[in-house]
C-alpha cells in the first residue's frame, strides 16, 4: 500500500467528528492512501481508531508494567505501532551517561522483509546532524531523505546506505526533564510525509517511553541502594554480650561497650545498661528480653541509645536463651551491631520511594487527565462525581449552572464541558458579571450601535454575538444586576436580544453556561434574582466540592502547580516532606484552588535547594473556623492588613488574593469587614 502525501495530509486534517468515529466502529493508520469513494473514507476511519486504541493500551500498559519488563514492552510497543502505520522500523536511542552527548541504539523493529543490517551503532555518528537536532529538543521530520540540508550530508549518506527513504526523529523527555534520548521511525518501501497531527501522536508515544525508561532508571538506583545497603550491615561489626536475669549482671565484649558508648570494663548491670537506653525504647527493650525468657525464642529488637558523649546511635541486638548448667540459671546470650547508618540510609530510601510514589501517580494522573480533562488535576471521589456530570452534559445544548465557593474551578469546569462539546471548534466567550459596573455590562452582553449613549463614539459587537455557535460563559451570574436578568431571561427563552440603540432583534446560536459563588435560592428569595430566571438556569446543575472536602487531590495539585511554576522561576523542586504534605491536607483552604496555588508560588520563591518548604505561619497553624464565612472573613482581613489596606496594584491585596479589584470591594462589603477609616 503506497501512501501519498496530499493523502495524508487530507486524512489528518480535519479530524474526523465523533459520530463520524462512532459510525465507522473502527478506524485507521494515520495516513494512508484508499481507493476513491465513500468506501475509502470509511476505511480511512476505522483504521484510524484502531490506531487511536493502540495508543491508548499502549499509555494503560506502560502505567502498569513492572520495572523488568519496559524493555520488551517498548518494543512490542514499537513493533505494533510499525505494523499498525505501515512503516518498515523504528528505533530507541538513549544517551550515555558518561557522555552526554553521544547515544546509542537500545531498542529496535524492523520489518522482517528489510535485509538484516548492523542494529547496534552511535547515532551521534551516523546521524550526526538528526542528533544534535533532538537532543536540543527539537523534532525532525525529514519526508525525502535525498533532500536534506547541506549541513546533515553525513546522515545522508547513513540514510541512503540503508536504503532509508523518510525518517522521524522524536525527542526523548520526562516529566519536563532534559532530553536523553531519540525515538526513530524510517521507512524502506516508499517516502512518508509527517503530518502534524501524526507528530502529535508519536511524541505522546515517545514522553510514554522516556517516563517508563526514567521510572526503570530511579527503580534501578534504588535497587543498588538497598545492595549497598545489605552489604553495608553483613559487614558491620557486632558485639557480644549475656545477661543474667538474676543477677542483673551484663557480660560484654569490648566491641559492645564501644558501641554503647561506655568505658571498657569487665561487667555492667541492667542498671547501666537501661540508662544508655534512649527513654521511649526502655520498654520496647524491656519486653523484648522478658518476651526472649520466657518463650525462649529468638528475640531480635532495635533501640537507641544516648551515649555520654552526645551520639545518638540505632542498635540492632538478637538474643536467646540459653540453658544453664546444673545449678546456674538461663542466660539471655546475643550479639549487637551499630546500624545508624541503615537506619537513615532507611529513612532517605523511603522518602525516595515516597517521592517516587508521588511522581508515579502524578504521571497516571496526566495520562488519564490529559485524555478526560486535561486542565483538572484530581482524582477523589467527589472530582470523579463531577467527572461524571461533565461527560452526562457536555454533548448536549442544555444549559449548566455550576455553583461552588470562590476558587473551586468553576471555569475549568467550564471549558472543559465545552471542550468537550460539539462546539470545541469554536473558542468559548466568557463575561465576568461581578468584574463589570452595571452602566457597562449591558453593551458588554449585548452590544451597543454607534451613539447608543453618551460616549459611545463606535458600535460594539457584545458577548452574545461573539458567542454565536460556540458557548458563553456567565462567570458569577449573581451579580448581574436585577433590571439585566429579564433581557437575559429573554435571550435563555427566545435566542433574540437587541443591541442598545437599535431595535432590530438580533438571533444567535448560543450554548449557555452559568457559574457562582452564592446561592441563587437564597437571592431569590430576598428578591435580588429573578425566579423564573433561576429556573431557566438549574436545568442541569453541577456542585463543585470545596478544596477542605477533597483533600486527597491536595499532593497531586501541589505537584502540578510545582511543575508548572519552577520552569518560570528556574527553579527545580524534587522533594515535598510527608510531615509538609499532611498539613496542607488539615488544613481548610477557605480560598480553595485558588490560595492554593498562590501559596505553592510564595513556598517556591522561599525555598532554596531541591525541597519545597512551606514557612507559612497562616497555613502551618491555621485553625479552621467554625464556618466557612468566618473563615473567608479572616482569611481577607490577614491579607488587607497585611498590605496595609492597599487593594489595587502591584503587592496589593486583590493581587495576592487573586481577585479582581471590583470582586475584593465585593466580598468586603459582602462580609461586612470594616474598612481601615471604619476601624479608627
Amino acid at each position: 500500500m503506497t501512501i501519498g502525501s496530499a493523502h495524508l495530509r487530507r486524512f489528518w486534517e480535519p479530524e474526523p467528528s465523533k459520530a463520524e468515529m462512532l459510525a465507522a466502529c473502527d478506524m485507521s493508520v494515520y495516513g494512508m492512501d484508499r481507493a476513491p469513494g465513500q468506501q475509502a473514507e470509511l476505511s480511512e476511519l476505522k483504521d484510524r481508531l484502531r490506531f487511536e486504541k493502540l495508543i491508548a493500551d499502549i499509555s494503560s500498559r506502560f502505567v502498569k508494567v513492572p520495572a523488568d519488563q519496559i524493555d520488551r514492552e517498548i518494543e512490542e510497543a514499537q513493533r505494533s505501532i510499525c505494523e499498525c502505520l505501515e512503516i518498515d522500523g523504528s528505533g530507541l536511542w538513549q544517551a550515555s551517561r558518561e557522555n552526554p552527548g553521544s547515544i546509542h541504539l537500545s531498542h529496535i523493529y524492523r520489518n522482517s522483509e528489510i535485509p538484516p543490517r548492523p542494529d547496534r551503532m552511535a547515532g551521534d555518528q551516523s546521524n550526526p546532524w538528526m542528533a544534535s537536532e533532538v537532543l536540543a529538543g527539537r523534532i525532525v521530520a525529514v519526508a525525502d531523505t535525498t533532500q536534506t540540508p547541506p549541513e546533515a550530508s553525513k546522515d545522508r549518506d547513513t540514510w541512503t546506505a540503508y536504503g532509508i527513504q523518510s525518517a522521524l526523529a522524536l525527542p526523548l523527555a520526562a516529566g519536563g526533564g532534559p532530553v536523553f534520548g531519540v525515538l526513530t521511525f524510517a521507512t524502506v518501501h516508499k517516502r512518508q510525509d509527517w503530518p502534524e497531527e501524526l507528530k502529535r501522536r508519536l511524541q505522546l508515544i515517545a514522553e510514554i517511553f522516556a517516563n517508563a525508561l526514567e521510572r526503570n532508571r530511579y527503580e534501578q538506583k534504588l535497587r543498588e541502594s538497598e545492595a549497598r545497603l545489605s552489604l553495608a550491615a553483613d559487614s558491620a561489626g557486632t558485639g557480644v554480650w549475656t545477661l543474667d536475669p538474676t543477677s542483673g549482671h551484663i557480660w560484654a565484649t569490648e566491641k559492645t561497650y564501644e558501641l554503647l558508648g561506655l568505658p571498657p570494663r569487665k561487667e555492667i548491670t541492667v542498671r547501666d545498661f537501661m540508662a544508655v537506653v534512649h527513654p521511649d525504647d526502655r520498654e520496647t527493650v524491656d519486653y523484648a528480653i522478658n518476651d526472649a525468657m520466657q518463650s525462649g525464642q529468638e528475640a531480635s529488637f532495635e533501640y537507641r541509645t544516648n551515649a555520654p558523649d552526645g551520639v545518638v546511635r540505632w542498635i540492632a541486638a538478637r538474643g536467646r536463651r540459653q540453658t544453664g548448667k546444673s545449678g546456674e540459671s538461663d542466660r539471655l546470650m546475643g550479639v549487637c551491631a551499630d546500624v545508624t547508618k541503615r537506619k537513615r540510609v532507611e529513612q532517605e530510601l523511603a522518602e525516595l520511594r515516597e517521592r517516587l510514589q508521588a511522581e508515579s501517580q502524578y504521571l497516571r494522573e496526566e495520562v488519564r487527565v490529559h485524555v478526560r480533562f486535561d486542565e483538572i488535576v484530581g482524582q477523589s471521589k467527589e472530582l470523579t462525581r463531577v467527572f461524571r456530570r461533565i461527560e452526562q452534559v457536555a454533548e448536549s445544548d442544555s444549559i449548566v449552572l455550576i455553583t461552588g465557593e470562590t476558587g473551586t474551578g468553576k471555569e475549568l469546569v467550564a471549558r472543559a464541558i465545552h471542550n468537550h462539546s460539539r462546539r470545541k471548534d469554536r473558542l468559548i466567550v466568557k463575561v465576568d458579571c461581578a468584574a463589570l459596573p452595571p452602566t457597562l455590562i449591558e453593551s458588554e452582553l449585548f452590544g451597543r450601535e454607534k451613539g447608543a449613549y453618551t460616549g459611545a463614539l463606535t458600535r460594539q459587537v457584545g458577548r452574545f454575538e461573539l458567542a454565536n455557535g460556540s458557548t458563553l460563559l456567565l462567570d458569577e451570574i449573581g451579580e448581574l444586576p436585577l433590571e439585566l436578568q429579564s433581557k437575559l431571561l429573554r435571550v435563555v427563552q427566545e435566542g433574540q436580544f437587541e443591541r442598545l440603540g437599535s431595535p432590530r432583534p438580533i438571533s444567535v446560536d448560543v450554548r449557555l453556561i452559568a457559574a457562582t459563588h452564592r446561592d441563587l435560592r437564597a437571592k431569590v428569595k430576598d428578591g435580588s434574582f429573578r425566579e423564573d430566571l433561576y429556573y431557566r438556569l438549574n436545568v442541569f446543575p453541577i456542585q463543585l466540592p470545596p478544596l477542605r472536602e477533597r483533600s486527597d487531590d491536595i499532593p497531586a495539585l501541589v505537584w502540578t502547580f510545582v511543575r508548572e511554576l519552577e520552569r518560570k522561576m528556574g527553579k527545580k523542586i524534587e522533594y515535598i516532606s510527608k510531615e509538609t504534605m499532611e498539613k496542607l491536607q488539615r488544613y481548610t483552604w477557605p480560598g480553595n484552588i485558588r490560595e492554593l496555588r498562590n501559596s505553592v508560588e510564595r513556598a517556591l520563591i522561599l525555598s532554596e535547594g531541591r525541597q519545597l518548604s512551606f514557612q507559612l505561619p497562616e497555613i502551618i497553624s491555621a485553625t479552621p473556623s467554625t464556618t466557612l464565612k468566618d473563615a473567608e472573613y479572616q482569611h481577607i482581613l490577614s491579607v488587607l492588613e497585611k498590605t496595609r489596606w492597599r487593594i489595587k496594584g502591584p503587592g496589593g491585596a486583590a493581587e495576592l488574593l487573586d481577585m479582581h479589584p471590583s470582586t475584593l470591594f465585593s466580598t468586603i462589603r459582602r462580609l461586612h469587614i470594616p474598612t481601615k477609616s471604619e476601624k479608627v
